[in-house]
């Protein structure tokens, strides 16, 4: 895991002073080693921060250059299959000379150099984003990996190319000309991420996950119009798989997939320096450390955190499994000024706005493991594959039943939900959930009336899933000058063609939601604790498998997950897992009325919203006072301006 910048002018003669600058800000992202490569003859300058996993000596260092001289490279990531790779290379006659070190930098760049860039990016199991410099014909490549794990930034100002892995690798440059895009924003309050290609700043783009760029840096108006090509699509794959599903029986399925995680979870458990595992106690993360315990000759070190607060701390269920597994556990419970303390790092830790509010215990947890490790393995993944968030379970069923109730009766219904306030539907469902069967014990159930309440209007089961996947409902009313732009939500051309709404919602949701926020916030906060954090879910090879699994594998009996549960019960009793699905969220409603008050008050200020200009205060002011009184739970809503605020300070 590391960190790159570069960038390309052919009229700044400064260019060694700003590319050491772009590097020092990705400092947090590779403490281990740094480099600098410049072609002043061209205008290309190349920085890289290292932080060493596999091969640290000084075979691994980067900027990198191919045995043939040709090409230069700078690499963030991890190659999992890169011993395969150079057995390929060398079954091929193309590495018969051996290579300097065994570091998988070393083999990607041989096989970009022997195989060129899409066959190696498809024989390539990993995460990463990369530059590659082509000396010859002066072309500069740019990649990221098929499920987006790794981030790359890059735009023009003016006949200026600047890239890096982070936002503040660009803003490094002196003249940066650093314009809000109103339009990007209006993304943040309906998503709490920008979605790639948009950035916060106009004129850089995100590279989307799967694609690679090349810019041929000899003809400028050629490199500016370049479009990011697709090297794998997701779509592709679900398109596969649900066009040779798996006929087998449920043990069979239950054999391959533990086979496929097993392997997977093998490779990413290479490495030169510990490796350990997020535990949260729940499927995903508990079947990734069962299958590491499996293949490991010590105990696996797994970290979580808990909270003191109800309904939010799952360190208990986390302690369970590690027993069970015999892991060497470690535990951090988090106080409210546990929180406040890591919130003014927040801006500068995610370099544009980023408003999950679960990057708060993400980040804990990182910094935790991060005093004893410097890899961990995390369970994400698991829900968008195998149907385990609420809303697979849910929403075709509501939405079939609202569709035939007249408007004006689903009107009244909403208003009626609406006139209570979440915190009374929370109260009334604890003095009825005796009484209710399991199925219907779920947490937030006062937030999830509201939403309930927010969709019953909607014309069809596509705008239901928007709806569902937004906060503000009308952002581009609350942005002053925004206006919001054409997404993946928005543009039914890109929509996956599946079998089944909920198969269309989890395409959905691991090409969007997994990608612009599960990965972003993983990332940023693992680096901002300088560790690596490996998916294993997110292998391409699990992901295609999973997309052969026929629903009812995936959801059956009103559970979710329901095949990767029976890979995990062959290692974790069932009753250490069975309870209802929670977040990995913290209290944060409670913490703004309670020791984030002052905090956010600063920041929601009337007076300070006109004079910043960006947003009109009569929503925001409107809501902070309903969640003052307890008559709205409008925790995310806010937490996005507060975090757009934050980072403002910063700028």
């Amino acid at each position: 895991m590391c960190g790159l910048s570069g960038i390309f002018s052919s009229r700044n003669t400064e260019l060694e002073a700003v590319v050491r600058l772009m590097n020092t800000s990705l400092i947090h992202r590779g403490p281990d080693d740094s480099g600098v490569w410049i072609d002043g003859n061209v205008g290309i300058a190349l920085g890289h921060r290292r932080l060493a996993i596999v091969d640290l000596s000084e075979a691994g260092h980067q900027p990198m250059h191919s045995n043939c001289g040709r090409f230069v490279i700078v690499f963030n990531g991890e190659i999992y299959n890169h011993a395969e790779l150079r057995q390929a290379l060398h079954d091929d006659g193309l590495i018969s000379t051996g290579l300097k070190g065994h570091s998988d930098t070393e083999v990607l760049l041989a096989g970009l150099a022997s195989w060129g860039v899409e066959k190696t990016l498809n024989a390539s199991v990993g995460m990463f984003a990369f530059a590659l410099w082509d000396r010859q014909e002066q072309v500069l490549t740019l990649g990221r990996d098929r499920m987006g794990e790794k981030p790359l930034y890059y735009g023009w100002q003016d006949d200026i190319l600047l890239f890096g892995s982070e936002l503040k690798a660009i803003k490094a440059f002196p003249a940066f000309r650093a314009e809000i895009d109103r339009n990007a924003l209006t993304l943040l309050l309906r998503h709490n991420c920008i979605p790639a290609p948009y950035s916060i700043y106009k004129g850089i783009a995100k590279l989307q996950s799967g694609h690679y760029v090349v810019l041929p840096l000899t003809d400028l108006s050629a490199a500016k119009a370049a479009i990011p090509q697709p090297y794998w699509r997701l779509n592709d794959a679900v398109a596969k798989g649900l066009a040779d599903p798996f006929t087998g029986s449920p043990e069979t399925a239950t054999d391959l997939l533990e086979a496929q995680l097993r392997s997977s979870i093998g490779q990413q458990m290479l490495a030169d320096v510990p490796v350990g595992a997020f535990l949260s106690g729940g499927v995903d993360s508990s079947a990734v450390v069962a299958l590491m315990q499996t293949q490991s000759t010590q105990a696996v070190r797994t970290f979580t955190i808990g909270f003191d607060e109800g309904g939010f701390d799952e360190a208990v269920h986390a302690k369970a499994v590690s027993r069970h597994l015999d892991t060497q556990h470690t535990e951090l419970y988090v106080r409210p000024q546990d929180a406040a303390a890591v919130i003014p790092r927040l801006s500068s830790m995610y370099c544009e706005p980023f408003s999950d509010s679960s990057q708060i215990p993400t980040f804990l947890v990182s910094q935790l493991a991060g005093q004893e490790l410097k890899v961990v393995l995390s369970g994400d993944g698991g829900d968008e594959l195998f149907g385990g968030y609420n809303r697979y379970l849910s929403a075709k069923k509501i939405w079939s039943k609202m569709q035939h109730v007249p408007s004006f009766a689903r009107q009244a219904s909403a208003s009626l939900l609406r006139s209570v306030s979440p915190t009374t539907w929370d109260s009334l469902f604890n003095l009825a959930k005796p009484l209710l069967p399991s199925r219907f014990h779920v947490s937030g159930p006062g937030d999830k009336a509201h939403k309930l309440a927010n969709v019953l209007k909607l014309a069809d089961g596509h705008e239901f899933y928007l709806q569902l996947n937004s906060h503000w409902s009308d952002p581009a009313s609350v942005v002053i000058g925004g206006e919001e732009p054409p997404t993946m939500f928005t543009d039914a051309s890109r929509w996956p063609k599946t079998d089944s709404f909920e198969h269309w919602m989890m395409a959905m949701d691991a090409q969007t939601y997994m990608s612009d926020d599960i990965m972003v916030k993983l990332d940023r906060a693992s680096m901002a604790a300088s560790i690596e954090g490996r998916v294993p879910m997110l292998d391409h090879r699990v992901v295609e498998l999973a997309w052969r699994m026929p629903l009812d594998l995936k959801i059956r009996n009103g559970q979710g997950k329901w095949l990767l549960r029976q890979v995990l019960y062959r290692h974790v009793p069932k009753e250490l897992i069975e309870r209802p699905k929670q977040g990995f969220g913290i209290p944060l409603g409670e913490w703004l009325r309670g020791s984030l008050r002052e905090w956010a008050e600063s920041l929601l200020d009337e007076a300070r919203l006109v004079r910043d200009g960006y947003f009109r205060p009569e929503p925001i002011r409107k809501m902070w006072s309903e969640h003052l009184q307890g008559r709205g739970n409008w925790q995310s809503h806010l937490w996005t301006i507060l975090m757009f605020q934050a980072w403002l300070d910063e700028q």
